[in-house]
């Protein structure tokens, strides 16, 4: 059993594209995009933004679950998860998206055993929708409707050391607290700007290349080192 516990994104990560941006695209009424550039200026917290731009979903049940049969994951998760399951690293999807898209995708894919902390997406109506927030934390300092950090926490105390594998603004936080990093998109320039040791990676293939390094410590050790450091990793 690895001590390493994997922390995955899911929407950009996982997903080919952020689901809750392609829901908003299709089903978004008119409003959504001026709550996603507040969030972007820092006007609001990703919570209050997303709770807003879900009210503004106007969608039946059969056309959500429609759009999300159309939605794709990395074609190299499915070899990712099988190796870190065969070397005993349990991994957690932790995300700042919809729980009923992570799980409906997942279960399409066969991936519906994987554990899940995410906003919870209520019906309320025909075609109305609410956002809950079931892992907010009052001390976020995102303000976002799950609070990675704690979660990442969780995980160090029960399991010791966690990498953290996402794209974006909401890894932010978690990335500065992990112990390892996989980064994509703008959470590579994040990492570099903060001096959090990290590798970059364009999709799971990249990721499971990397995984015996992770798991035998030479990554760990190479990116705490200048001398001779392994393809991809950037020292701290």
């Amino acid at each position: 059993m690895s001590d390493w516990t994997l922390l995955c994104d899911f929407d950009g990560t996982i997903s080919v594209e952020d689901t809750t941006d392609t829901l908003l695209e299709r089903f978004g009424q008119p409003g959504w995009e001026k709550l996603e550039n507040d969030w972007k200026a820092g006007r609001i917290g990703s919570r209050d933004c997303m709770a807003g731009q879900v009210a503004l979903l106007d969608m039946s049940p059969a056309e959500l679950d429609q759009h999300l049969t159309e939605r794709a994951i990395d074609p190299g998760f499915a070899a990712f998860v099988a190796y870190a399951k065969q070397h005993g690293m349990p991994i957690e999807i932790l995300s700042d998206g919809l729980d009923y898209a992570i799980h409906f995708i997942l279960q399409h894919y066969d991936f519906d055993y994987l554990p899940v902390t995410a906003n919870r997406l209520q019906s309320v109506g025909e075609r109305e929708w609410r956002l809950e927030f079931p892992n907010a934390s009052a001390t976020c300092r995102a303000a976002s409707g799950t609070c990675k950090c704690a979660a990442a926490a969780r995980s160090q105390g029960s399991h010791g050391r966690v990498l953290m594998i996402g794209d974006g603004a909401s890894d932010y936080c978690v990335a500065e607290s992990a112990d390892f990093v996989f980064a994509k998109g703008k959470l590579v320039d994040h990492c570099r700007a903060k001096n959090i040791p990290h590798a970059p990676i364009k999709d799971f293939a990249d990721a499971l290349a990397l995984l015996p390094a992770l798991a035998s410590g030479k990554l760990v050790a190479a990116s705490r080192t200048s001398a001779a450091p392994l393809p991809n990793v950037v020292s701290a």
